[in-house]
């Protein structure tokens, strides 16, 4: 954690004094040895990298040194809005999927009824076939010469 304090102008120690003391932090806070800059090695306070973003959450941005302060607002509300999305993006995606449900079934409503209509339009019709293909000259004969049906006419 040195070198993060060190770049934002935070207290090592009273980092340190955080860490150890927080109940999630303190389980993976570690005291390892490292290699600094000047090729020697140091005791430093470690904690496992997907846990850096976490801790830099909690820093309070007004004891940031002044040319830091604007960077770690910054990077605070993009944590902010990172965790409104994770946790809103499955009510999003519910609501979402509800919508094209809703959407979908009032196409399917129609389609029925579009084809319940249909099919009794063809069944009339084919009523009307049958009874055609059953006449025969006698009864043509028997009328007249005329072949006259009131036919349903479809819609």
């Amino acid at each position: 954690i040195k070198p993060i304090c060190k770049a934002i102008g935070i207290d090592e120690e009273g980092q340190r004094q955080k860490l150890i003391s927080d109940p999630i932090l303190s389980s993976v806070t570690l005291t390892s040895k490292a290699t600094g800059a000047d090729g020697k090695q140091y005791e430093m306070v470690t904690i496992p990298f997907k846990f850096v973003f976490g801790w830099l959450f909690r820093i309070d941005s007004r004891n940031v040194k002044e040319e830091a302060r604007e960077a770690v607002l910054r990077y605070q509300l993009e944590c902010y809005n990172a965790l409104f999305n994770h946790f809103t993006s499955y009510a999003d995606y519910v609501e979402q999927k509800q919508m094209l449900i809703e959407a979908q079934l009032q196409i399917v409503e129609v389609a029925k009824q579009n084809y319940s209509t249909a099919h009794s339009t063809l069944k009339e019709a084919d009523n009307q076939l049958k009874l055609i293909r059953k006449l025969n000259f006698e009864d043509y004969e028997a009328s007249n010469r005329q072949l006259k049906f009131d036919f349903i006419v479809p819609k």
